[in-house]
C-alpha cells in the first residue's frame, strides 16, 4: 500500500530559488515526541508489548509472480482507502493510538509548552509586484500564514488573502500562488484535506474581490502570468472520471497525461488553451514559466524525480495572433526543442534577448553556470565552472548585471555576489553557519531580501543593498521565540565513517556541557533520497525535546540526498540504496559508542522516503533502536509505482517490473510495516 506524500512546502513556493519537481516525496520536519517524557522513557515500549492491536485480515490467496519469484501480498485489500473494511481498520488504529496517548501523564504539559513556544510572530521575505509590496506573516498560532500587502515597506500592511478563513475546520490550505506583473491580480491554488489536487482561483488585488475563474484537476503545477496580465500558464491532468463525482484526494489512481494550459482571465476553464501535451509519453510531467523579461515561455519536461529535464522555448512575439490565437486552431504552441534529452538538469537563471544563462549539472555533478544563444545552440560556454567541493545550489540575477550565488559547503550555505557576464567573485556576503531559506529578488532590484535560519536561529530576514561597492547587509526582521535562550544550547557537526568508509555529516543539538554517559534520550532524523538536502533549520519540536525533556537531537545527512551534489545522490539510489540504511546505522552506532545515548533510548524518525528509511532500519537492525517514527512512508517497494505519482519515483528506487531492479527492491521492501499506521513502532 502506498501512502501519499505531503505537498511542496509553501516556503519553497514563496522563494525564487530553483525548485525541484513538485511531485518529489517530501521530508517531514522533526516533531515533538509527546509519548516519551524523560521520567517515563522506555515505558511506552513496555506498554506496547501488551497492546491489543486491531486484527488485520490476511488474504493468503493474493500472490504475485515477479520474474519467477512468488511474493504473497495478504494485505492487498488495504490499497483501497475508500472501502469500509479499510476505513474501519484505520479508525481502530487511531482509537488505539489515542488510548496510548491519553495515558501519557505529561501530555498536557507538553502541549502547553509547545503551544507557548509556537506562539511567536513569523515573517517571510517581502517582494514587489507593480507598485505594492507583499509578504506572508503569521501572528503565532495561526494554522496558515496570511498574505499582506502594503504601499511601502514601512507603511501599513493590510490583509490580501487569509487562508485560515477559507474553511471552518481548517482543511483548506493555500498550496501555490502567483501575482501578476502589474500587481492587479493574484491567482492562487487551494487544496483540501491535504490532497495534492488543487483548484486555482483568482482575486482582484485592488478591490480584493474574487473573480469567477475556477480551474480544477490541477496537480503538481506552478502558476506563471504573461506580462500583459491577461492570463497565466498552469499544469493539470485530465479529470479522472468524466461526468462523475470523485473525492479528489483519497483516490489512488495513477496520474498520467500531464498537460500545460493557458487560462485567459475572466473565461471558463473549458475555453483554456492547450499549449502542450505528449500522449506518447503519458508519464512525463511539465512546467511552464515566462522569462523575467516577458519574451519567452520556457517549457520544462520531467521524466521522473532525477535532477534532469528537457527544455523547450517559445518566443511570444513570434505568435502572429498571440497565445489566444491558438484557441480555435487545435494545435499546440510552436515550442523549439533546445534540450531534447534527459542527460542533465537545466534551469534558467537570466536572459539578455536570445542569450540565456543556465544552471546545469551537465558534466558537473555539483552544478555550474553556462551560457548559450538559443538561436545558435551549438556553442555553450562556462560562466561559473563547477566548484571542486561545494554544491552550487542557486543563482539569481540581481542589480542588472550581477549574480547572487548560493553554495552549499559541508551542508552549510555560503552567499556570494558575482559578475553576471564573467562569473567573477565581487563580494562574499557575511552569513552565520546555517541555511538560506529564501531569496526575494528580481534582476532589476538593487535591494534584495534574504531569509536565514539555523538550529539555534528561528529566522532572520536580511535587507541587502547592492548599490555600493561593498554591499550593505542589515537585519530587516528577526524572529524571536519567547523563553528561548540560544546560549543554553550547542550544535556540533561530526563526520561519521560509514560501512564502506564514506564520511557522513551529522548535526548534534543538545543542552550545553552534557555528560556523555550514554543516558540521554536521543532522536535521530534522516531522509536520504531524491537529491534533497537537510540543511540546518529551527524547530520548536526539537527545542522542546532538548529544553524540557533532556533529548539530544541529531540530523544525519546520509547519501541519497543532495548535500554533496549528484554523485552523493546517486550513491544512495537504485542499486546503491542500501548505502542509505548503512549510513543511518553508522550514525546511530556513533551516538551510542560516543556516549550520547544507548540503543534502548535511541528513537529514529523520518517521513515519506524517510519513512522507508526508518522501516528498513528497524527491519535490518532491530537491536539498534528503542523507538521508531515513520511518517507517510513509501513502504511497498514492489507496487508503489502503480499509484498516483509513484511512477515518477522509480528514478530513485527502480521498478519491480524489471527483473534486475526487482532484485534490489525485494531486499528491503517493507510493506508489512503498514500494520502500524499510527506512525509509532516500538521494539
Amino acid at each position: 500500500m502506498l501512502l501519499v506524500h505531503k505537498s511542496v512546502p509553501l516556503r519553497l513556493l514563496l522563494s525564487r530559488r530553483p525548485l525541484k519537481p513538485f511531485f518529489l516525496p517530501r521530508p517531514s520536519r522533526p516533531r515533538p515526541l509527546p509519548l516519551l517524557p524523560r521520567a517515563a522513557m522506555g515505558s511506552v515500549a513496555g506498554d506496547a508489548a501488551r497492546l491489543a492491536y486491531p486484527p488485520a485480515r490476511r488474504d493468503d490467496s493474493v500472490v504475485d509472480d515477479y520474474h519467477g519469484v512468488q511474493v504473497p501480498d495478504p494485505y492487498r485489500w488495504l490499497e483501497d482507502p475508500d472501502s469500509e473494511e479499510t476505513k474501519d481498520f484505520v479508525a481502530k488504529q487511531a482509537e488505539l493510538a489515542e488510548t496510548v496517548l491519553a495515558g501519557c501523564p505529561d501530555r498536557e504539559n507538553l502541549r502547553r509548552e509547545v503551544t507557548r513556544l509556537f506562539d511567536h510572530p513569523r515573517y517571510a521575505a517581502p517582494f514587489r509586484r507593480g507598485n505594492k509590496y507583499f509578504h506572508f506573516h503569521n501572528s503565532g498560532l495561526q494554522a496558515q500564514s496570511v498574505l499582506y500587502m502594503q504601499d511601502e515597506l514601512d507603511g501599513k500592511a493590510e490583509v490580501l488573502l487569509d487562508p485560515n478563513t477559507l474553511s471552518k475546520d481548517g482543511t483548506v490550505a493555500l498550496s501555490t500562488y502567483s501575482i501578476s506583473e502589474d500587481g492587479d491580480y493574484i491567482a492562487y491554488g487551494l487544496s483540501e484535506s491535504g490532497s495534492d489536487w488543487v483548484s486555482i482561483h483568482v482575486m482582484n488585488v485592488t478591490n480584493q474581490q474574487p473573480m469567477p475563474d475556477k480551474l480544477s484537476w490541477v496537480k503538481f503545477s506552478s502558476i506563471s502570468w504573461t506580462h500583459d496580465g491577461k492570463g497565466f500558464f498552469y499544469s493539470r491532468y485530465p479529470a479522472p472520471r468524466e461526468g462523475g463525482e470523485l473525492d479528489a484526494g483519497t483516490e489512488t489512481n495513477i496520474n498520467l497525461n500531464h498537460q500545460i494550459y493557458y487560462h485567459v482571465l475572466g473565461t471558463n476553464q473549458s475555453e483554456d488553451i492547450l499549449c502542450w501535451k505528449d500522449p506518447e509519453h503519458p508519464k512525463y510531467s511539465f512546467g511552464a514559466s515566462v522569462t523575467e523579461d516577458g519574451k519567452y515561455i520556457i517549457l520544462t519536461v520531467y521524466e521522473g524525480c532525477d535532477p534532469v529535464n528537457k527544455l523547450y522555448y517559445c518566443e511570444i512575439s513570434s505568435l502572429p495572433q498571440g497565445i489566444k490565437g491558438f484557441r480555435k486552431r487545435q494545435e499546440m504552441l510552436p515550442f523549439v526543442k533546445l534540450i531534447d534529452n534527459f542527460d542533465a538538469q537545466y534551469q534558467v537563471v537570466a536572459n539578455d534577448g536570445d542569450e540565456f544563462t543556465f544552471l546545469t549539472n551537465k558534466s558537473a555533478p555539483r552544478n555550474k553556470l553556462v551560457r548559450v544563444n538559443i538561436k545558435n545552440p551549438e556553442l555553450w560556454t562556462d560562466v561559473l565552472p563547477e566548484h571542486e567541493k561545494d554544491v552550487l545550489e542557486s543563482a539569481d540575477a540581481v542589480n542588472n548585471n550581477q549574480l547572487l550565488v548560493c553554495y552549499m559547503s559541508d551542508v552549510k550555505h555560503i552567499l556570494q555576489l558575482r559578475d553576471l557576464r564573467t562569473g567573477n567573485l565581487i563580494h562574499q556576503l557575511p552569513l552565520e553557519i546555517g541555511s538560506v531559506s529564501e531569496i526575494s529578488c528580481r534582476r532589476e532590484d538593487k535591494e534584495v531580501f534574504i531569509g536565514f535560519t539555523s538550529f539555534l536561529s528561528p529566522g532572520i530576514i536580511y535587507r541587502c543593498n547592492l548599490a555600493p561597492a561593498i554591499p550593505e547587509m542589515k537585519m530587516f526582521r528577526e524572529i524571536s521565540v519567547p523563553g528561548f535562550d540560544r546560549t543554553s544550547f550547542q550544535v556540533k557537526q561530526v563526520f561519521v565513517p560509514s560501512k564502506d568508509g564514506a564520511r557522513i555529516p551529522m548535526f548534534i543539538m543538545s543542552k550545553k556541557d552534557i555528560n556523555l554517559d550514554g543516558s540521554h534520550p536521543t532522536l535521530l532524523y534522516g531522509y536520504g533520497g531524491f537529491n534533497i538536502s537537510l540543511t540546518p533549520s529551527f524547530s520548536v519540536g526539537r527545542l522542546v525535546l532538548c529544553k524540557n525533556m533532556g533529548f539530544v537531537v541529531c540530523v544525519a545527512n546520509i547519501r541519497g540526498g543532495g548535500e554533496y551534489g549528484e554523485e552523493w545522490h546517486k550513491a544512495g539510489a537504485l542499486a546503491m540504496k542500501q548505502n542509505c540504511f548503512d549510513d543511518f546505522a553508522a550514525c546511530a552506532e556513533f551516538l551510542i559508542s560516543n556516549g550520547y545515548t544507548s540503543s534502548s533510548r535511541l528513537c529514529i524518525e523520518g517521513g515519506s522516503n524517510g519513512g522507508l528509511l526508518i522501516a528498513a532500519s528497524i527491519n535490518q537492525r532491530p537491536d539498534l533502536f528503542g523507538c521508531a517514527l515513520a511518517h507517510v512512508g513509501v513502504m511497498d517497494m514492489l507496487r508503489f509505482h502503480k499509484f498516483t505519482i509513484g511512477h515518477a519515483w522509480t528514478t530513485d528506487y527502480g521498478c519491480s517490473d524489471k527483473e534486475e531492479e526487482f532484485q534490489w527492491l525485494i531486499k528491503y521492501g517493507c510493506s508489512d510495516f503498514l500494520l502500524f499506521p499510527t506512525s509509532l513502532y516500538t521494539i
